[in-house]
């Protein structure tokens, strides 16, 4: 018996291409040149050829000053504080708040940033959206002293929704094998030293959105009298970049170890420079927490241990020094726009970061 002829298949009513499946070439031509001037912004000599080749290049003859250069490199992303600009629609500081997050964590180990590149993933393709975007990682990278030298853009339909994107990166530095910072530096009797945040930075805003978006069901454009400004306008606020403040500190004073405050709040990654024979001292009473971090306390009933545990509660960045350099770093900081202060000390103990008192 004959199997009979195949069934057939229906025929698309036209031919199927890129656009229809939801990728769009041509707005991604347009979002390129858009970004043309931002990626000029962001240079520094060393950086060879334009926007548009499959690579970034970076000149590393530069390197021949160094004895022994050591090439540090991170990665990192913004996260869902990317829902936050998506509710404002706007786009212009995540990019910065990328950069924070990227060169903050190199410079702990003593690196200067080189360069960077970034990573948007989105859903539709917007040409001004990703310029804007781009705009503020150029930013960040003048604002670091580091030169962006490329990324990519990508379209994501059936994966994402139209409006959403995510936006990550990665850097590259240097620093000196005999400056290296951390654990191996830090002694009994170093001093801590804080550098006051913008505000939540980065991190923590999965649980920021749940307290305010879910439970309390305030809106981006709900003014908040405790803040001085609307609440978007709030956590819109760009993650304060000290990368270029602690290459100058690590330039001009004796510096051990830095903290960079991110997730798991200042105990966690503080503890994280300390060798497993020293401690370190916190004193709250030697500053206030900026509003926000109250504000979220309230309104979600979230405990004060739980607030410590997530958020960076006013502190961004520690130093690790001696204590006979501590003012001057301070002063050094003022200087560049940065509040600091002594904020506790170092002793003998188990590795741990703990920390005492009450907040001011």
């Amino acid at each position: 018996m004959s199997a009979g002829p195949p069934p057939s298949s229906p025929r698309p009513a036209a031919a199927t291409t890129y656009a229809a499946a939801g990728v769009d070439i041509a707005a991604g031509e347009r979002a390129v040149e858009l970004m043309q001037a931002s990626f000029a912004a962001a240079s520094r000599p060393e950086v060879v050829g334009d926007l548009g080749g499959f690579a970034g290049l970076f000149d590393a003859s530069a390197l021949r000053a160094y004895r022994r250069p050591l090439l540090a490199t991170s990665t990192d992303g913004v996260g869902t504080k990317v829902e936050v600009a998506r509710r404002m629609d706007r786009h212009d500081t995540v990019g910065r708040d990328l950069v924070g997050m990227l060169v903050d964590d190199l410079v702990v180990c003593g690196a200067e940033p080189l360069f960077l590149t970034d990573y948007i993933a989105c859903g539709r393709l917007d040409p001004d959206r990703v310029a804007a975007i781009v705009s503020g990682v150029a930013a960040g990278c003048r604002l670091a002293g580091c030169a962006l030298v490329g990324g990519e853009t990508a379209e994501h339909p059936g994966m994402l929704d139209p409006d959403a994107y995510d936006l990550a990166g990665a850097t590259t530095g240097v620093v000196e094998a005999d400056a290296l910072l951390g654990p191996h530096r830090v002694v009994a009797g170093d001093a801590l030293v804080a550098m006051a945040s913008s505000g939540l930075h980065s991190n923590g805003y999965s649980l920021v959105r749940r307290v305010f978006f879910t439970d309390a069901g305030w809106d981006v454009h709900r003014d908040v009298p405790e803040l001085g400004r609307t609440l978007g306008e709030e956590l819109l606020e760009p993650t304060r970049i000290y990368a270029a403040d602690c290459v100058a500190l690590a330039h001009e004073l004796e510096l051990h170890a830095l903290a960079h405050v991110t997730g798991g709040g200042l105990a966690a990654n503080l503890a994280r420079v300390l060798p497993a024979h020293l401690s370190a001292r916190v004193e709250r009473d030697t500053w206030s927490p900026p509003p926000i971090m109250g504000l979220v306390s309230a309104v979600g009933g979230v405990t004060a241990e739980e607030l410590e545990r997530t958020l960076n509660m006013g502190v961004g960045m520690v130093a690790v020094l001696p204590a006979a350099a501590a003012d001057s770093a301070v002063r050094l900081l003022a200087r560049r726009g940065v509040s600091a202060w002594r904020c506790g000390t170092v002793s003998a103990g188990d590795g741990s970061a703990t920390l005492y008192g009450a907040h001011r």
